[in-house]
């Protein structure tokens, strides 16, 4: 398949034993955009890639490239680059001769695969391992292995099933620039599956957040920061206080709540009135130590560098997320506000 300028799904649906794995999503994806499928565990995300790759077929809707039908295509005539959580490196072959197979199945002229494959090896910064085996190798290297392989091809898509999830933290912030450096050097397309949000936002073009195979929200990385649809994709976005309150009353998009021996300011996202239950969201930065607030006591204290991750509990029991810029002691009593202007109020 050759290149596209727009691929669509059209309520795209994958049932397994009458259970909607995925329903009716509805996604554009531009040429040259990176495109991340954010959820956690079971929400649908790699079986939508793998409809996209043609290894599923679909129950529902459709799938084009521009104006031309592509869930009817095998998965081998679309064109499409494939890298998985697992690698899926032949042990017995060298990295060359593993990057180099995809060229020789489509009979690609010798000296052109000569050509590509050192391109790739060299985009992947493995010229010092050309000759050895997988084994050989670390995690970091055979995930570049399989990433190479992939856009050897040179492929209209590149599809990507939590490529980074077996390695350690430190690998996976390189890999995280590596793969956005090869995206933008390339001029890929990339459709990218993970249930990090922090790899999800700091990769991504547009994020396309996934429940129950089900979209909820679909938006820039900023968008999903600042303004997330519901509590389900705020959880996500990183609001760790996510706190069951009522409505006491609201003005415009200016809302205040009570619950948990709190009351609260914020902004509504969504439709609400007093009286109705909601649930406010508040993130760890965004809670702050001053003299009006909700008294807690500090139960866990973990030191993250820069900042101190705390937990406190509230006379009420509820339980607060907050970083802070200073240690406190276990047992140490604070006093916690949260600016309005970082509450957002979802409807229940």
């Amino acid at each position: 398949m050759t290149g596209f300028q727009r691929l669509r799904l059209d309520g795209v649906t994958r049932r397994f034993g009458g259970k909607d794995a995925v329903r009716d999503l509805n996604l554009e994806i531009e040429r040259g955009e990176f495109i991340a499928l954010l959820g956690p565990s079971g929400c649908g995300k790699s079986t939508a890639l793998n409809c996209l790759a043609g290894l599923l077929p679909l129950s529902e809707g459709s799938i084009w490239s521009d104006d031309r039908r592509l869930d009817t295509v095998p998965p081998e005539r679309r064109g499409f680059g494939m890298v998985f959580q697992s690698y899926a490196l032949f042990p017995h072959l060298s990295v060359r001769r593993n990057i180099a197979f995809g060229l020789q199945m489509r009979r690609v002229p010798r000296a052109e695969i000569r050509r590509r494959t050192d391109e790739a090896i060299r985009l992947v910064r493995l010229d010092e391992h050309a000759t050895k085996l997988p084994g050989q190798l670390s995690g970091g290297q055979q995930q570049r292995v399989a990433i190479a392989r992939a856009v050897v091809l040179e492929p209209a898509l590149v599809l990507m099933d939590e490529p980074l999830s077996n390695l350690d933290a430190k690998l996976r912030l390189e890999m995280r620039t590596e793969i956005r450096r090869l995206h933008q050097s390339l001029g890929l397309t990339t459709v990218y599956v993970t249930h990090d949000q922090e790899e999800a936002l700091s990769m991504a073009d547009r994020l396309v957040v996934l429940r129950d195979g089900r979209v909820e929200q679909t938006g820039t990385p900023s968008e999903l920061h600042e303004r997330p649809a519901n509590a389900h994709v705020a959880d996500f976005m990183g609001y760790r206080n996510l706190l069951p309150m009522r409505v006491v009353s609201r003005s415009g998009d200016a809302v205040t709540v009570t619950g948990r021996g709190m009351t609260l300011r914020g902004t509504a996202v969504g439709a609400m009135a007093d009286g109705d239950e909601v649930v406010a969201g508040i993130r760890p930065e965004d809670l702050r130590v001053g003299d009006d607030g909700v008294p807690v006591t500090v139960e866990v204290v973990s030191y993250q560098g820069r900042d101190v991750a705390v937990e406190g509990r509230s006379s009420s029991g509820t339980l607060l997320e907050l970083l802070l810029d200073h240690r406190p002691a276990v047992g140490d009593k604070l006093t916690v506000v949260a600016d309005p202007a970082r509450v957002l109020v979802f409807a229940s």
